[in-house]
């Protein structure tokens, strides 16, 4: 910023002064409308007053009591990253009575003769610098993406490993780059946090509960599964909401497989990219916490449940509502796949298929609409649970699901250990930091001797409950 003002002061005549300072530290691709709103300015010391963004800017020349006459830049490539936005900020000022001048431009702001200095030239070189400044950001943007879709595809993780993981560095493959200690990133299980991962899942596809259903079960026992915590910790919430179920439901990156590209950074607002455009490793690259085919299961819960509720009560939202039905967001219309709601006539429970007036879905029969009565559906479903479920061999099978339970209650404990242990050596990692901070310090006071001390009693007191947890869960596990 010094450099550029300095720049901007020694290309003006002996007789000009500058007046204002506007400056934004923000991406130069941003739409109009969005800069100049930031506070990444804030957290640099720039020895500058700072009297706005470019938009304040735009604001103060379209007045008519604007106290400056021009506007001037370093380089007309500093006004904007993209062609179209910086022609847009000059024909602005230009519109409202003000030049834009750049400082490694030639230019005059006096007439010779009456005549107007002549600009058709430094128009031209304007032009040009412009597209090249465009092309430059563009290009280099196209190489960074490839360099990250190779980066993935070799299977090297980018950004915070997600919930479920801890990041496994390795030295870097550049050997100027590993010399000075930067290296790179693949994922292993974090034995404290794969349980949850592996419980959404479960909930997900078997029980197909809502996400809500699944936060409020995984809150019930926060010692034994812990919330994520995201990549600015201040920001964290403290127990499981709907969206951090939604987030490990739907990141592929659990089946083994390293994922990247799935949503769209800036140009597409954070959205979800087309499934065509996420780049995968051509095989798995960690140790997986959920098959491929149950994560896609799950994904196909999310279409079937979007607007459902789990419970089997009424809408606590509508408390007018009297009753609720028995089969609800169960059953779908065969000819359309449209979910059924319910409707009650004359004292009696139906399931409909009704599309709105004027609009028949693909599959559907026009016109007209379906309409199941309740009861007539109990009954069949409780015929076709004692004939095909509840039949003669049902206790061999409820003998081979009682097996199946008991290994996964098993496995469950297992891993319920491997998490108590792992977070009891991480605390006493803490402890022993703890008491290495002390030694920074020749001559420490005592507030920080008593608040070193409170540290490691709160830390004996939390390894003191993991320890005990860890005891009773060895003791039932033998």
């Amino acid at each position: 910023m010094p450099r550029q003002l300095g720049v901007s002061q020694r290309a003006l005549p002996e007789n000009a002064v500058i007046v204002a300072n506007f400056y934004d530290v923000e991406s130069g691709r941003m739409d109009l409308d969005a800069r100049g709103g930031g506070h990444a300015h804030e957290q640099f010391d720039i020895p500058i007053p700072r009297d706005g963004g470019i938009s304040d800017l735009l604001a103060e020349a379209e007045r008519t009591d604007r106290h400056f006459d021009y506007v001037i830049c370093e380089s007309i490539d500093r006004t904007a990253r993209h062609m179209y936005y910086g022609t847009s900020i000059e024909h602005r000022l230009e519109r409202a009575g003000v030049r834009l001048l750049a400082a490694d431009e030639p230019f005059e702001l006096s007439t010779v003769d009456g005549r107007k200095p002549k600009i058709a030239t430094q128009l031209l070189t304007r032009r040009v610098k412009q597209s090249i400044s465009e092309y430059y950001v563009v290009d280099m943007l196209e190489k960074a993406w490839d360099g990250y879709a190779v980066h993935a595809e070799a299977g090297f993780n980018i950004g915070k490993p997600c919930h479920g993981y801890r990041a496994k560095h390795v030295p870097h493959p550049v050997p100027a780059k590993r010399a000075k200690g930067i290296k790179k990133t693949f994922l292993e299980p974090d034995p404290a946090e794969t349980p949850a991962v592996r419980k959404i899942f479960e909930w997900r596809v078997n029980e197909r509960l809502s996400r809500r259903a699944i936060a409020d079960r995984l809150n019930r026992d926060l010692e034994r599964y812990p919330p994520p915590i995201p990549v600015d910790p201040g920001r964290a919430v403290g127990h499981w909401t709907d969206s951090n179920v939604r987030d490990i439901e739907t990141n592929p990156k659990y089946t083994g497989y390293m994922v990247w590209n799935r949503r769209g950074r800036k140009n597409r607002g954070n959205r979800i990219n087309p499934i065509e455009e996420w780049i995968w490793s051509a095989e798995p690259v960690h140790e997986p916490l959920v098959d491929l085919e149950i994560w896609l299961r799950a994904q196909e819960v999310g279409q079937h449940r979007f607007g459902s509720r789990s419970t089997s009560n009424t809408n606590v939202r509508h408390p007018q509502t009297k009753r609720s039905y028995l089969l609800r967001t169960y059953l779908f219309c065969d000819s359309c796949g449209r979910r059924m709601n319910g409707k009650t006539r004359r004292g009696h429970a139906y399931y409909v298929c009704a599309p709105k007036k004027g609009y028949v879905p693909e599959g559907h029969p026009a016109p007209g609409s379906f309409w199941v009565r309740e009861d007539a559906l109990v009954a069949k479903l409780d015929e076709f649970l004692s004939a095909h479920v509840f039949g003669a061999y049902r206790r061999s099978l409820l003998t081979y699901n009682l097996q199946e339970l008991g290994v996964k209650a098993q496995r469950e404990r297992e891993d319920h250990i491997a998490a108590l242990r792992h977070r009891i050596d991480d605390i006493a990692v803490k402890m022993k930091r703890v008491m290495r901070s002390l030694e920074l310090f020749d001559n420490p006071d005592q507030d920080l001797i008593r608040d070193i001390n409170d540290r490691r009693a709160e830390l004996r007191e939390r390894k003191a409950a993991l320890e005990t947890q860890l005891t009773e869960a060895e003791e039932q596990h033998e």
